[in-house]
């Protein structure tokens, strides 16, 4: 179904269920103006019954926050968003939240996203995850001289289509780890990540990106050498961040296939 059959199909369903009326040359969401594609009209389909009843009663907060939940982790997952904070801003706009205390937390929208996964993707998931991670133990080799350690959703067995491969570096400075890429020829791109260490105030550490291959890109965040012993704070559950050096992933990979696991 095209967006010109799909969006007639929405106005029906709306005022067949909810009695509500539309203007003929103003549809709801102002939606032939925002021009959405088939993933956000085909997802609104499936939110429609849940979201659209709590407009005309009491929202059920619980039920609220997993919808917003898994509309995050669709974003996410289909969508190519790499940041909680973006997915959050989409979903509630998509759903028409505007009280942030309904929004779920960092957590909740990785489970979801592991669900997410499992449900829609069971079939190329766990090939998708060894290339992933076969890819990163190749990058950690080559980068062997700067300690690299496997972080983010390759790890935690929660990259979708558009994930990155993030990797913790270890250096006395930035520029280090530059010429190094530079001796191998290299292309990079230079940007800054922030991070709060410890009890310390939060910290933009240097990253450097390059790719690998046509879709796939490399994230390297360069930290002092003393930050080896003490993983920033996770940005899902602000506990110390999970690291993976060789020796783990290596034995990733050797494991039979599972579900991705937190």
């Amino acid at each position: 179904m095209g967006k010109s059959a799909a969006l007639p199909v929405i106005q029906n369903f709306i005022q067949k269920n909810y009695d509500i009326k539309l203007r003929e040359r103003t549809p709801i969401l102002r939606l032939r103006s925002f021009q959405p594609d088939a993933s956000i009209i085909f997802g609104s389909l499936a939110t429609l019954r849940g979201v659209l009843p709590m407009a005309r009663r009491h929202r059920d907060p619980r039920r609220l926050k997993i919808l917003l939940a898994q509309e995050c982790a669709r974003i996410i997952a289909e969508e190519g968003v790499q940041n909680f904070r973006t997915a959050k801003r989409k979903a509630a706009l998509r759903l028409a939240v505007a009280d942030k205390a309904d929004l779920p937390d960092n957590a909740e929208i990785e489970q979801a996203l592991l669900d997410h996964q499992r449900l829609f993707h069971a079939d190329r998931q766990a090939d998708r995850l060894r290339h992933l991670r076969e890819t990163a133990l190749e990058a950690m080799r080559f980068l062997a001289p700067f300690r690299p350690r496997l972080v983010g959703p390759v790890l935690s067995g929660a990259a979708g289509a558009h994930a990155d491969i993030q990797l913790h570096l270890f250096a006395d400075t930035a520029k280090d780890v530059l010429l190094f890429l530079l001796e191998h020829h290299i292309p990079f791109e230079t940007a800054e990540r922030r991070f709060k260490l410890g009890n310390d105030p939060p910290v933009r550490l240097p990253v450097l990106r390059f790719g690998a291959g046509e879709h796939l890109q490399i994230d390297l965040t360069i930290f002092a050498p003393l930050a080896e012993r003490e993983a920033p704070r996770s940005p899902v559950d602000g506990q110390p961040m999970r690291r993976a050096g060789l020796a783990e992933v290596q034995a990733l990979l050797a494991a039979p296939p599972s579900h991705p696991s937190p």
